[in-house]
């Protein structure tokens, strides 16, 4: 059967917007949820799981976290992953977190994380502010460009080398345990096994990917495997060969090879998705499938921004023919619209505009 633009607009909806199931099993087949920290009206990781986990809660995640046998870390981005999809990324070098870029620890760098590691196994769970206190360290200026204590850092940093794991939250503060991760891989052949258990993995949650897309996709990996950002190259082309594939206007598209992208089945109805959910998070892929481009808008200028400072993405159907502002004034919701074109006229539509709002008070507990 040919495929057409119209098949993979309807298979990236319907297979990434499964029907809702438990929040334990959303995370198993999501895999991966990237997390953001901003709350407009709440934050994106909650918002992409709203709609694949029954009767979500804004802030279920971070209260049901301990029961949920899953880890934050760094994937394609910072998140919410399953263990097992952690495991394939670990050990990793001493390297520092993304945003630092690939430098290696210096030698009193290293030393202080062996101080902090003992304190921390000491303790069994720590407090960044306990760890401060004990330390004393003073402050550094962040990637961000505010200060935040070096030892605040150095806990991030040591997160991200596998040294530690977050445990909990409280009040959205990061609880660290001590984190002991398998061994390397073997040999050349059990690496590449990880790396395209991982290459899967991201195509899984992102699919189906236009060529450039994929390739960036699998470069992001240099995020989840510095000690192999070297060899994503050659995953590249071993995923184009044991990936689905087709040719359209042009453009080679790709997706899992287990699933057959010309038949799905895809509710009529409209949902508010966050900026940063699957559907819609690559943005060439975005402007590809609904023919306009799509921006996120946070940090740009107020006077500059065209959509809004934290626009959802509105899905009617397979199409993305808005966008929507959302924000909570004393309990109350309030939301605000915008069209590519014009908004649907049928009375269809304003029923499940309507249902997806009284939806998105549930989840936030407003009226």
């Amino acid at each position: 059967m040919l495929i057409t633009l119209d098949h993979l607009r309807r298979y990236a909806v319907a297979r990434s917007l499964f029907k809702p199931t438990t929040l334990k099993a959303a995370f198993q087949r999501l895999g991966f949820v990237q997390a953001d920290p901003i709350r407009s009206p709440a934050r994106a990781q909650d918002l992409i799981l709203r709609h694949r986990a029954k009767d979500y809660h804004a802030g279920d995640l971070e209260r049901l976290y301990p029961k949920l046998e899953i880890e934050e870390d760094f994937f394609l981005a910072y998140g919410f992953m399953t263990k097992s999809l952690q495991a394939l990324m670990h050990p990793r070098s001493d390297v520092d977190v993304p945003a630092e870029g690939p430098r290696t620890w210096p030698a009193a760098r290293k030393k202080l994380a062996q101080l902090v590691l003992g304190f921390v196994r000491e303790r069994r769970e720590v407090h960044p502010r306990e760890v401060d206190d004990h330390f004393s360290h003073g402050s550094v200026r962040n990637y961000w460009g505010g200060f935040s204590s070096v030892t605040t850092h150095l806990l991030a940093a040591m997160h991200y080398r596998g040294m530690l794991r977050i445990v909990r939250r409280e009040s959205g503060i990061r609880i660290y345990a001590i984190h002991e991760h398998g061994p390397a891989p073997a040999d050349a052949a059990e690496r590449r096994a990880r790396i395209d258990a991982l290459v899967d993995a991201a195509v899984h949650i992102y699919a189906p990917l236009p060529s450039g897309c994929l390739a960036d996709l699998i470069r992001r990996l240099r995020f989840a495997v510095p000690q192999w950002r070297g060899t994503l190259k050659e995953a590249l082309q071993r995923a184009k060969q044991r990936l689905a594939h087709a040719r359209i206007d042009g453009v080679d598209w790709y997706w899992p090879s287990q699933e057959n992208a010309a038949r799905c089945e895809l509710q009529d109805t409209v949902r508010l998705l966050t900026p940063f959910d699957p559907v819609v998070w690559d943005r060439d892929r975005f402007e590809m499938l609904w023919g306009w481009p799509y921006r996120f808008e946070a940090y740009v200028p107020a006077l500059k921004r065209r959509l809004g400072y934290y626009a959802l993405p509105l899905l009617y159907g397979d199409r993305v023919i808005g966008w929507g502002n959302l924000r909570v004034e004393g309990k109350q919701l309030k939301s605000d619209f915008g069209y590519v074109m014009h908004r649907p006229r049928d009375r269809f539509f304003k029923r499940e505009l309507d249902a997806e709002l009284e939806r998105i008070k549930a989840f936030l507990a407003v009226a």
